[in-house]
Formats: structure tokens, sequence, C-alpha cells
């Protein structure tokens, strides 16, 4: 899967999530799977579905934390993948 960060990304009507104790619990309500975020993982999955873009996701992460920012950009493609793969997100046109 080809991520291009002028896209955004999207959840579905069918993905419910909850945050406990600044971690995330993602549920597909189809496949009836769950799936959980640690802190850094919510971070990255607020910022990615509150953006515009996910450029704009990548920048805010990138002012946050101190980490280099090809390491950044993987981790954010990969995390992507992860939940495009189970269903948890879509990633949206530009």
């Amino acid at each position: 899967m080809s991520v291009a960060f002028t896209q955004r990304v999207v959840v579905p009507a069918h993905v419910m999530v909850r945050q406990v104790e600044g971690e995330s619990v993602l549920l597909d309500l189809e496949s009836e799977r769950y799936f959980g975020l640690d802190e850094v993982g919510t971070r990255m999955w607020t910022r990615l579905t509150e953006s515009d873009s996910i450029q704009a996701a990548y920048e805010a992460l990138l002012n946050e934390y101190e980490v280099e920012g090809e390491q950044l950009r993987g981790h954010l493609v990969e995390l992507i993948e992860k939940l495009v793969e189970n269903g948890l997100v879509e990633v949206a046109g530009e």
C-alpha cells in the first residue's frame, strides 16, 4: 500500500474508539475484533484522525517528540498500513 502524506485518515462508522488512561482501545463492530494502542500510538492516532492531512499530523508529531523525521515517517506509515489492513481506518483522497 502506498500512503501519500497529502491524503488524510478517516475512521469508518463501524469503528468505536475509547481512551483509557492515555491508551486506546479500537473496536471493529463488524468483525467484533479489538485492538489496543499504547500511549504513543494513541497520540499518533489522535493526530492522524484529527488532522487535515497525514503531513499535518506528521509535522505536529515531529514538534511534540524528539525523533528523526525519517523514523517518524516510517512509524506513521507502518501504523496507517496496519490500521487500514484491519479495517480500522481508511485513507481518503487529497
